[in-house]
């Protein structure tokens, strides 16, 4: 049988068309990545738009009812602190959905960690983890935000099976003392790393898990390899740390570039 199905018995392997299969085949184990994130947030995410917009249709009621001016200003205040939750949540859900090509654009990444942070929050208080979220500073960078929030999904998403009786996940967003380099953290409080794995995490293929979780996530040994590859693309880094019953901290590390100039600024 040939050891290629296109290819004739004994024909030489064309390079350039082996690199261009390997490559298809990357572009499809990123989107199917991406896919799966968000199957598994699928249901907490309409959750979380169902619990914004309920305020928005009761304080709708209310001031068309009410004929004290003053309550009205308070439930139209309401309203809109509900609408823009609930467009937070469809944005960074959005942004997900429907990645552009490789476009990169000066990302503010407090932002963009905020937008995940919406968007697991429901997940994480099903699995009893504590989300403790702090940003230090507001770091930018020029990036494919899509594709760092992918990142940040699949770090967040190990993390909570790396706790499957509950714990602590901790999100820090921040730079160098030197400001030259944007981090972003995922930590938990798992069940750590061994010293013999940690050397691997970064091989395709290679888990220390043992299957899918039961949100059918997991297991394949390709998340991280294409978290790793997608941030060196940024010129970045991704960094792990952990030991054995001591949890597990992942740091996104990606060049910082000015903010963007405001607009009508001098």
């Amino acid at each position: 049988m040939p050891s290629h199905p296109n290819r004739p018995e004994g024909s030489p392997i064309d390079a350039e068309a082996l690199r261009e299969e390997v490559e298809a085949l990357r572009r499809q184990v990123v989107e199917l990545q991406r896919v799966s994130a968000l199957g598994m947030l699928a249901g907490s995410v309409c959750h979380e738009l169902n619990n914004a917009m309920m305020p928005v249709l009761n304080y709708a009621k209310l001031g068309l009812r009410s004929k004290d001016p003053d309550y009205r200003d308070r439930a139209f205040q309401k309203i809109l602190e509900g609408a823009q939750r609930a467009s937070a949540i469809a944005g960074g859900i959005l942004g997900l959905a429907r990645p552009r090509a490789d476009r990169r654009s000066v990302t503010d990444l407090v932002r963009l960690t905020e937008e995940v942070v919406l968007l697991v929050a429901k997940d994480l208080q099903k699995h009893r983890i504590a989300l403790d979220y702090r940003a230090e500073g507001r770091p930018y960078s020029r990036t494919n935000p899509a594709q760092i929030q992918q990142v940040l999904l699949n770090l967040v998403i190990n993390a909570r099976q790396a706790m499957p009786d509950g714990g602590e996940l901790r999100i820090r967003v921040g730079t160098d003392p030197a400001g030259r380099r944007a981090e972003l953290s995922v930590a938990d409080t798992g069940v750590g790393i061994a010293p013999e794995d940690l050397r691997r995490i970064f091989e395709p293929f290679f888990t220390t898990k043992t299957g899918p979780d039961a949100s059918g996530l997991g297991g394949t040994g390709l998340g991280l390899p294409v978290c790793r590859e997608i941030v060196e693309a940024h010129h970045g880094r991704l960094r792990a740390e952990s030991r054995p019953g001591a949890g597990s901290t992942f740091t996104l590390i990606l060049p910082t570039c000015p903010a963007p100039a405001r607009q009508g600024a001098a």
